[in-house]
């Protein structure tokens, strides 16, 4: 199967958006720019496949980025948003829903004793952060070079992700007095967070503590512990941005494979199911601060709506041990197979339960500038390749392909073929 570059629909539904549309896009990364083509349109999504506007179809390995753990359209999902829209789609007041889902977050994540759902991850990071705040008194962070919070003002300083894509380093628009309180230290750095430790009063160290937004980059051995026992002696709240990691890792993120706790708990993506939500919690005396327990204001007209709860819910109700026993096989055969499809050519390949990235690099990827040091021209020529050859991978080398629970042998078998061809296509 090949795919054309330039077809006819999505050339002209492009041309259409450039009018009505910052770039024609609603988020950075969907414009592909940093692949060097311009964006496809999807129609439909079914299981582990996409079919584009002109019929081309796809094996996805983006999957939303993140929300679609069980793939497009599960039935579970869509039955479970049909029968919530069937009794109103949006109250503005309590559901039984919102607890419940609360309820089942507690239960898996080992440091969430409560919790106030947001609508998006830039809400649920930046209320995370004034929380953290009121509660120390204190007004500094300490964030990791690459890692990305979301476009709070105060957290776009080397941020990953699309800025990354996008060659930005910082964005215009942000006061330089609101990242003047933001530390940056290089990830898995351990002398750098200590020195910075002991020269700064934080009011939190905040990580992805297998961070995804330069490329999955694992945390290396003893380096979550550091930062918990640096947070602790410097009288900060350690806070885990898990939006991506949240519930696909593991069933409690990464805080549940590896017992390093954290005070409080950024979640998004998969707690919303493929619907827009998101969520902050931690340890209750933390949490009763939010209003209208405490004193720490925060709000939202559509936190926890009721569609995005019921879906949120289905798809946590989906993810038993077999299902994380299944994403981490599937895992470990794509990443097997991109590696053999790789022949000589070096290639880097860092791996989590249904999360990995291909690096086009020498050495293996340890932080922000061995990422930034990454072959991203061969990157996106052997993307465009995969693309045409009907593998939808994510189009940034700064990404994390996103494995699902129906992504199976077939579609590992049709994405390694496509990857060798896309190999010998793009040459050595």
């Amino acid at each position: 199967m090949t795919v054309s570059i330039r077809d006819t629909r999505s050339a002209a539904l492009y041309e259409r958006a450039l009018r009505y549309l910052p770039g024609g896009v609603n988020s950075p990364v969907r414009a592909m720019k940093s692949i060097g083509r311009d964006p496809i349109f999807i129609d439909r999504g079914q299981g582990a496949e996409m079919v584009d506007v002109d019929g081309n179809r796809y094996v996805d390995w983006v999957m939303s980025w993140g929300p679609l753990i069980h793939g497009h359209a599960h039935p579970d999902v869509l039955a479970a948003v049909q029968r919530a829209a069937e009794h109103g789609t949006t109250f503005g007041a309590a559901t039984a829903g919102e607890v419940d889902l609360a309820e089942e977050v507690s239960r898996r994540m080992p440091s969430v004793e409560m919790l106030r759902m947001t609508s998006s991850g830039t809400e649920a990071s930046m209320s995370a952060i004034r929380l953290a705040r009121a509660a120390t008194g204190r007004e500094k962070l300490l964030k990791f070079a690459g890692a990305y919070h979301g476009h709070v003002d105060g957290l776009l300083a080397e941020a990953g992700s699309g800025l990354a894509t996008q060659g930005i380093p910082s964005s215009p628009g942000v006061p330089a007095a609101a990242t003047a309180n933001t530390i940056i230290v290089p990830w898995n750095d351990s002398d750098a967070v200590r020195r910075a430790v002991a020269e700064h009063e934080f009011a939190a160290i905040l990580a992805e503590p297998y961070p995804a937004n330069m490329g999955l980059v694992p945390p290396a051995d003893g380096f979550l512990e550091l930062l918990r026992e640096a947070a602790t002696e410097n009288g900060a709240l350690l806070v885990f941005d898990e939006v991506i990691t949240g519930f696909r890792v593991s069933s409690g993120g990464v805080q549940g494979m590896t017992n390093v706790l954290p005070d409080l708990t950024v979640m998004g993506k998969i707690i919303g199911g493929g619907l827009p939500a998101a969520a902050y919690g931690g340890r209750r005396t933390l949490m009763e601060r939010v209003a209208p327990a405490g004193d720490v204001y925060q709000a939202g007209t559509l936190s926890g709506n009721p569609l995005a709860v019921a879906a949120g819910l289905a798809t946590l109700a989906l993810l038993d041990e077999q299902a994380y026993l299944r994403l981490a096989a599937t895992t470990n055969a794509l990443a097997d197979g991109l590696q053999e499809a790789a022949g000589d050519r070096p290639l880097q390949i860092a791996t989590a339960p249904g999360l990995l990235t291909p690096f086009f690099s020498e050495e293996p990827v340890r932080d922000y500038d061995g990422a930034r040091g990454a072959d991203h021209d061969a990157y996106a020529r052997w993307c465009r390749a995969l693309l045409a050859r009907g593998v939808y991978a994510p189009p940034s080398p700064y990404e994390a392909w996103f494995v699902s629970t129906v992504h199976g042998p077939e579609h590992i078998e049709r994405t390694v073929e496509a990857a060798a061809a896309a190999f010998a296509e793009i040459g050595s």
